[in-house]
């Protein structure tokens, strides 16, 4: 299977606060909510949920092409993605402009408070997949330019494209009828516990109206694991426990990527989802989106050590991450 992703490739700016966020918010005063933190760290790091994705699947044996709109400083960045197995190829960088920038600060306890800077990003509506060769069999929309992925799930329907829906971050973005015509169609849905609840909260839909639309949903809890839901079936895939937990931050995308490597390789969705949780796990094991180093063998090696022999994961090796 040939797969494209699409969503956020930024530059990641993370930054560390030695205490607790939430003892520095007043509930009565939320109204002028003022708020600065004295960080005792800063790292400059790549991200972008498209990018963190393809850097697992690559990591994993695959090459995921990324279609984004990056800034006229991407080169270094596009060398580094090559270099780990991304096909860059579909990436266009936009002239005056800078790529996209994620500015995090993670407290002691794990919660982090977020901005975003778009720059090219909001360019991403003039790439399309009409034309792509090879046509892709499956798409990721992941969070973007709303304009974007709001027209990535047109042409995927359009074109009879597969693809997954990822709107987690800019769920607020769109609107309620964007997340429905999103969801509907596609072949699965993937967002945390509480970017669920917005969705909830915004089209009115519980999780019986999504599965009526969608494939399968999974749902991430961090450190409670993940729920898989298809049809009537449900599975609760425990985290898988981290030997050195480093750094929150990528770790959904890092999910995504092993997830997507077992389903290109038509893994059940259980398994598929297991897979999820130990790639995760090999991120929170690192600082940042993109440090974890890990190859194929050596995962499922340690998937085996978590879930015991499985013969239908173990056979990716032989397969040495070709589809």
């Amino acid at each position: 299977m040939d797969i494209v992703l699409t969503g956020s490739v930024a530059y990641d700016y993370l930054m560390h606060f030695p205490g607790r966020i939430r003892d520095h918010i007043l509930p009565e005063r939320l109204d002028s909510l003022s708020l600065s933190f004295l960080v005792d760290t800063l790292i400059r790091q790549r991200g972008g949920i498209a990018a963190n994705i393809a850097y697992t699947l690559a990591q994993l044996g695959e090459r995921p092409r990324v279609m984004a709109s990056v800034g006229e400083d991407f080169e270094e960045y596009r060398a580094w993605l090559e270099q780990a197995g991304v096909d860059t190829s579909l990436t266009r960088a936009v002239p005056g402009l800078f790529t996209a920038s994620f500015f995090v600060t993670t407290d002691n306890a794990g919660a982090q408070v977020a901005s975003f800077y778009t720059g090219a990003m909001a360019k991403a509506a003039d790439l399309h997949f009409a034309g792509l060769q090879p046509k892709p069999d499956l798409v990721m929309i992941s969070p973007n330019d709303p304009t974007a992925m709001v027209g990535y799930v047109a042409e995927c329907k359009a074109l009879s494209i597969a693809y997954f829906y990822d709107p987690s971050q800019q769920i607020l973005r769109l609107t309620p009828e964007d997340l429905k015509e999103g969801i509907r169609g596609a072949a699965g849905l993937f967002v945390n516990d509480y970017e669920f609840a917005l969705i909830q909260e915004k089209t009115g839909w519980g999780m019986d109206e999504v599965l009526a639309v969608t494939g399968f949903a999974v749902i991430t809890r961090g450190e409670a694991g993940a729920d898989l839901r298809v049809g009537n079936e449900q599975w609760t895939i425990p985290a898988v426990p981290a030997m050195d937990l480093r750094d929150p931050t990528g770790v959904g995308d890092a999910f995504r990527g092993g997830f997507l490597k077992g389903y290109l390789h038509q893994l059940d969705l259980e398994r598929c989802s297991k897979m999820g949780a130990l790639a995760a796990t090999f991120c929170a094991e690192s600082p940042g989106p993109q440090s974890h180093s890990l190859n194929l063998p050596d995962f499922l090696d340690r998937f085996e050590r978590q879930y015991g022999a499985d013969p239908e994961v173990r056979q990716l090796e032989i397969k040495k991450g070709k589809p």
